[in-house]
């Protein structure tokens, strides 16, 4: 190592007080964490592009330092999708350090990462108090019923109103109006159990019919649109 002249020529003063650095919480337990491999948890966050047209949620279960399970979910840009199919494959194995420092091919996610790393390190986890943590798997309770992502997609302009498209339920196939034509329901397609259904057999048309279902008081409804067309 080498030091400045003025470094040299100085006295040697000790150093006093050594605490080390302060606790966090991690799975249940006070950890003064000094290496990589002293953290654990699992925890959510959310990362953006800099153009902003897309994002990503990003869940990742540490153990040990390592992250054993990601979910990575995208929103809002095609190519995103195909980034977060070579995320998910990079980022299991790796340290949290290292998938800091690792290009996770999307700005959205690399920016997720970084988000989710300040949580991770600051015991600011979902499980900080959670004893042992979560198991790996866990992630997969974020998603709804056929493993697919909870996303809501409305639209609306000031002229036509607004338009539901795909709540966490499903896929909007039908808003219900009144007689002022304010919406009081809707219906919907439960995509992930009737894929789910053909999968295992059943018929398209049987499996549409039997997970089609409906929210508020769509049966009362006068009127009944294709949010898609109408």
């Amino acid at each position: 190592m080498q030091y400045s002249h003025e470094v040299q020529n100085m006295c040697q003063i000790a150093k006093g007080p050594n605490h080390g650095p302060a606790p966090i919480p991690v799975e249940g337990k006070w950890v003064q964490a000094k290496e990589v491999t002293d953290i654990s948890g699992l925890t959510h966050g959310v990362g953006w592009c800099a153009p902003q047209q897309g994002a990503c949620k990003l869940t990742l279960n540490v153990k040990n330092g390592i992250i054993e399970e990601a979910l990575v979910e995208t929103l809002g840009c095609s190519g995103m999708t195909h980034s977060a199919a070579m995320a998910a494959e990079i980022l299991p194995g790796k340290t949290i350090l290292e998938a800091l420092n690792t290009d996770l091919v999307c700005d959205a996610i690399n920016t997720a990462m970084r988000e989710l790393f300040l949580q991770i390190v600051y015991g600011r986890t979902q499980s900080a108090f959670s004893e042992d943590g979560l198991p790996v798997g866990a992630g997969l309770e974020d998603l709804g019923k056929g493993l697919r992502s909870q996303v809501g997609t409305m639209f609306s302009t000031k002229a036509k109103g607004v338009r539901y498209l795909e709540m966490a339920e499903g896929y909007v196939t039908r808003i219900g109006l009144d007689e002022n034509n304010e919406v009081i329901g809707y219906e919907f397609v439960n995509l992930g159990k009737m894929m789910e259904a053909i999968t295992n057999g059943m018929s398209a048309n049987d499996a549409l019919v039997k997970f089609t279902n409906s929210y508020g008081r769509f049966n009362d409804a006068v009127k009944k649109i294709n949010p898609r067309k109408e």
